[in-house]
Protein backbone atom coordinates (compact mmCIF):
# COMPACT_ATOMS: atom_id res chain seq x y z
CA UNK A 1 0.00 0.00 0.00
CA UNK A 2 1.23 3.49 -0.80
CA UNK A 3 2.05 5.24 2.43
CA UNK A 4 4.12 8.23 1.41
CA UNK A 5 2.69 11.63 2.20
CA UNK A 6 2.70 13.06 -1.32
CA UNK A 7 -0.27 14.96 -2.75
CA UNK A 8 -3.38 12.98 -3.62
CA UNK A 9 -2.82 10.57 -6.48
CA UNK A 10 -4.09 11.69 -9.88
CA UNK A 11 -3.30 8.83 -12.22
CA UNK A 12 -2.10 5.27 -12.52
CA UNK A 13 -0.23 4.07 -15.60
CA UNK A 14 -0.03 0.35 -16.29
CA UNK A 15 2.24 -1.71 -18.44
CA UNK A 16 0.29 -4.34 -20.41
CA UNK A 17 2.15 -7.63 -20.99
CA UNK A 18 2.94 -9.29 -17.68
CA UNK A 19 0.91 -6.69 -15.81
CA UNK A 20 -2.67 -6.73 -17.10
CA UNK A 21 -2.28 -9.86 -19.23
CA UNK A 22 0.20 -12.76 -19.56
CA UNK A 23 3.60 -12.03 -21.06
CA UNK A 24 4.38 -12.40 -24.72
CA UNK A 25 7.45 -14.58 -25.33
CA UNK A 26 9.79 -11.64 -25.88
CA UNK A 27 13.03 -13.66 -25.87
CA UNK A 28 11.70 -15.76 -28.76
CA UNK A 29 10.52 -12.66 -30.62
CA UNK A 30 13.98 -11.12 -30.22
CA UNK A 31 15.61 -14.33 -31.52
CA UNK A 32 13.40 -14.23 -34.60
CA UNK A 33 14.16 -10.57 -35.23
CA UNK A 34 17.89 -11.19 -34.89
CA UNK A 35 17.67 -14.18 -37.24
CA UNK A 36 16.03 -11.93 -39.83
CA UNK A 37 18.58 -9.17 -39.21
CA UNK A 38 21.44 -11.60 -39.77
CA UNK A 39 20.11 -12.40 -43.25
CA UNK A 40 20.77 -8.75 -44.11
CA UNK A 41 24.40 -9.17 -42.95
CA UNK A 42 24.13 -6.48 -40.26
CA UNK A 43 27.02 -6.96 -37.78
CA UNK A 44 25.93 -8.17 -34.35
CA UNK A 45 27.65 -5.30 -32.55
CA UNK A 46 25.24 -2.89 -34.23
CA UNK A 47 22.29 -4.22 -32.26
CA UNK A 48 23.82 -6.07 -29.30
CA UNK A 49 22.12 -5.55 -25.92
CA UNK A 50 19.19 -3.65 -27.41
CA UNK A 51 15.45 -4.17 -26.99
CA UNK A 52 13.54 -5.57 -29.97
CA UNK A 53 12.34 -2.36 -31.58
CA UNK A 54 15.72 -0.76 -30.94
CA UNK A 55 17.40 -3.72 -32.70
CA UNK A 56 15.30 -2.91 -35.76
CA UNK A 57 16.02 0.82 -35.52
CA UNK A 58 19.78 0.30 -35.19
CA UNK A 59 19.94 -2.21 -38.03
CA UNK A 60 17.81 0.01 -40.27
CA UNK A 61 20.10 2.98 -39.63
CA UNK A 62 23.17 0.87 -40.39
CA UNK A 63 21.65 -0.39 -43.65
CA UNK A 64 20.50 3.10 -44.64
CA UNK A 65 24.11 4.30 -44.54
CA UNK A 66 25.62 1.33 -46.34
CA UNK A 67 22.89 -0.41 -48.34
CA UNK A 68 20.07 2.10 -48.72
CA UNK A 69 18.28 -0.03 -51.31
CA UNK A 70 17.65 -2.76 -48.73
CA UNK A 71 17.03 -0.67 -45.59
CA UNK A 72 13.34 -0.11 -46.31
CA UNK A 73 12.84 -3.80 -47.10
CA UNK A 74 14.47 -4.81 -43.86
CA UNK A 75 12.53 -2.26 -41.80
CA UNK A 76 9.20 -3.33 -43.25
CA UNK A 77 9.99 -7.05 -42.93
CA UNK A 78 11.13 -6.76 -39.33
CA UNK A 79 8.10 -4.76 -38.22
CA UNK A 80 5.78 -7.14 -40.06
CA UNK A 81 7.47 -10.03 -38.25
CA UNK A 82 6.91 -8.61 -34.76
CA UNK A 83 3.36 -7.55 -35.65
CA UNK A 84 2.53 -11.07 -36.85
CA UNK A 85 4.01 -12.61 -33.70
CA UNK A 86 2.00 -10.26 -31.49
CA UNK A 87 -1.29 -10.78 -33.33
CA UNK A 88 -0.89 -14.56 -33.39
CA UNK A 89 -0.12 -14.66 -29.66
CA UNK A 90 -3.01 -12.31 -28.90
CA UNK A 91 -5.46 -14.77 -30.44
CA UNK A 92 -4.88 -17.18 -27.53
CA UNK A 93 -4.32 -14.67 -24.71
CA UNK A 94 -6.79 -13.08 -22.29
CA UNK A 95 -6.39 -10.46 -19.55
CA UNK A 96 -5.73 -11.77 -16.08
CA UNK A 97 -9.04 -12.64 -14.37
CA UNK A 98 -10.49 -9.74 -12.41
CA UNK A 99 -8.46 -7.01 -14.12
CA UNK A 100 -11.48 -5.26 -15.65
CA UNK A 101 -13.17 -5.08 -12.28
CA UNK A 102 -9.99 -3.78 -10.64
CA UNK A 103 -9.66 -1.01 -13.20
CA UNK A 104 -13.28 -0.01 -12.60
CA UNK A 105 -12.62 0.09 -8.88
CA UNK A 106 -9.70 2.46 -9.40
CA UNK A 107 -11.73 4.66 -11.74
CA UNK A 108 -14.46 4.87 -9.10
CA UNK A 109 -11.83 6.36 -6.78
CA UNK A 110 -11.48 9.24 -9.21
CA UNK A 111 -8.15 8.11 -10.67
CA UNK A 112 -7.20 8.64 -14.30
CA UNK A 113 -5.96 5.38 -15.82
CA UNK A 114 -3.61 4.81 -18.72
CA UNK A 115 -1.80 1.91 -20.37
CA UNK A 116 1.73 2.41 -21.70
CA UNK A 117 3.03 -0.55 -23.67
CA UNK A 118 5.65 -1.44 -26.24
CA UNK A 119 3.09 -3.76 -27.85
CA UNK A 120 1.12 -2.72 -30.92
CA UNK A 121 -2.37 -1.33 -30.38
CA UNK A 122 -4.06 -4.03 -32.47
CA UNK A 123 -2.62 -6.86 -30.36
CA UNK A 124 -3.48 -5.13 -27.08
CA UNK A 125 -7.08 -4.64 -28.15
CA UNK A 126 -7.31 -8.19 -29.43
CA UNK A 127 -6.27 -9.49 -26.02
CA UNK A 128 -8.47 -6.98 -24.16
CA UNK A 129 -11.19 -5.78 -26.56
CA UNK A 130 -12.95 -3.53 -24.03
CA UNK A 131 -9.79 -2.07 -22.52
CA UNK A 132 -10.74 1.44 -23.56
CA UNK A 133 -13.98 1.10 -21.61
CA UNK A 134 -11.87 0.64 -18.47
CA UNK A 135 -9.02 3.13 -18.98
CA UNK A 136 -8.84 6.71 -20.18
CA UNK A 137 -5.81 6.40 -22.49
CA UNK A 138 -3.76 3.78 -24.32
CA UNK A 139 -0.28 4.63 -25.56
CA UNK A 140 0.89 1.60 -27.53
CA UNK A 141 3.88 1.28 -29.86
CA UNK A 142 1.97 2.89 -32.72
CA UNK A 143 0.92 5.86 -30.60
CA UNK A 144 4.31 7.30 -29.68
CA UNK A 145 7.71 8.00 -31.16
CA UNK A 146 9.39 7.16 -27.83
CA UNK A 147 9.09 3.76 -26.15
CA UNK A 148 9.83 2.75 -22.57
CA UNK A 149 12.34 2.94 -20.96
CA UNK A 150 12.31 6.41 -22.54
CA UNK A 151 10.22 8.41 -20.05
CA UNK A 152 8.64 10.39 -22.88
CA UNK A 153 6.39 7.37 -23.50
CA UNK A 154 4.90 7.81 -20.03
CA UNK A 155 4.97 11.61 -20.24
CA UNK A 156 2.84 11.53 -23.40
CA UNK A 157 0.22 9.40 -21.71
CA UNK A 158 0.18 11.61 -18.62
CA UNK A 159 -0.25 14.67 -20.82
CA UNK A 160 -3.25 13.04 -22.49
CA UNK A 161 -4.70 12.38 -19.05
CA UNK A 162 -3.96 15.92 -17.89
CA UNK A 163 -1.99 14.66 -14.89
CA UNK A 164 1.36 15.42 -13.30
CA UNK A 165 3.99 12.72 -13.00
CA UNK A 166 4.83 13.60 -9.40
CA UNK A 167 1.30 12.70 -8.32
CA UNK A 168 1.00 9.61 -10.49
CA UNK A 169 1.87 5.92 -10.17
CA UNK A 170 3.59 3.53 -12.59
CA UNK A 171 2.71 -0.17 -12.32
CA UNK A 172 4.63 -2.79 -14.28
CA UNK A 173 6.38 -6.13 -14.24
CA UNK A 174 9.68 -5.04 -15.77
CA UNK A 175 12.76 -3.07 -14.88
CA UNK A 176 12.20 -0.71 -17.79
CA UNK A 177 8.81 0.26 -16.31
CA UNK A 178 10.50 1.17 -13.05
CA UNK A 179 13.32 3.07 -14.80
CA UNK A 180 10.87 5.12 -16.88
CA UNK A 181 8.65 5.89 -13.92
CA UNK A 182 11.50 6.90 -11.62
CA UNK A 183 12.87 9.22 -14.32
CA UNK A 184 9.61 11.18 -13.99
CA UNK A 185 9.50 11.07 -10.20
CA UNK A 186 6.49 8.73 -10.27
CA UNK A 187 5.70 6.30 -7.48
CA UNK A 188 6.64 2.90 -8.96
CA UNK A 189 5.03 -0.41 -8.11
CA UNK A 190 6.37 -3.70 -9.44
CA UNK A 191 4.12 -6.72 -9.96
CA UNK A 192 5.26 -10.35 -9.99
CA UNK A 193 2.94 -11.59 -12.75
CA UNK A 194 5.46 -11.15 -15.55
CA UNK A 195 9.18 -11.29 -16.17
CA UNK A 196 10.64 -9.47 -13.20
CA UNK A 197 11.33 -10.89 -9.76
CA UNK A 198 11.14 -8.83 -6.58
CA UNK A 199 14.88 -8.19 -6.39
CA UNK A 200 15.12 -7.10 -10.03
CA UNK A 201 12.18 -4.74 -9.65
CA UNK A 202 13.52 -3.29 -6.41
CA UNK A 203 16.96 -2.80 -7.93
CA UNK A 204 15.34 -0.99 -10.86
CA UNK A 205 13.68 1.48 -8.51
CA UNK A 206 10.35 0.00 -7.42
CA UNK A 207 9.10 1.70 -4.28
CA UNK A 208 7.17 -1.46 -3.52
CA UNK A 209 6.51 -4.86 -5.09
CA UNK A 210 3.18 -6.69 -4.99
CA UNK A 211 2.12 -10.09 -6.23
CA UNK A 212 -0.59 -8.97 -8.66
CA UNK A 213 -2.43 -5.87 -9.87
CA UNK A 214 -5.44 -7.16 -7.96
CA UNK A 215 -3.44 -6.43 -4.79
CA UNK A 216 -3.04 -2.77 -5.75
CA UNK A 217 -4.34 -0.43 -3.03
CA UNK A 218 -4.20 3.33 -3.54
Amino acid sequence: MINNAAAARQAVLFDFDGTLAPNLDLPDMRRQVIALTETFTVPADVYADRYIVEVIDAATAWLREREPATSATYHESAHRLILDIEINAAATTNPFPGIGEKLEQLKAQGLQLGVVTRNCRAAVLQVFPDLLDHVHALFARDDTAHLKPDPRHLRGCLAALGCESSTSVMVGDGALDMHAGRALDMYCIGVLTGGGDAQTLSNAGAHEVIEHCLDLTL
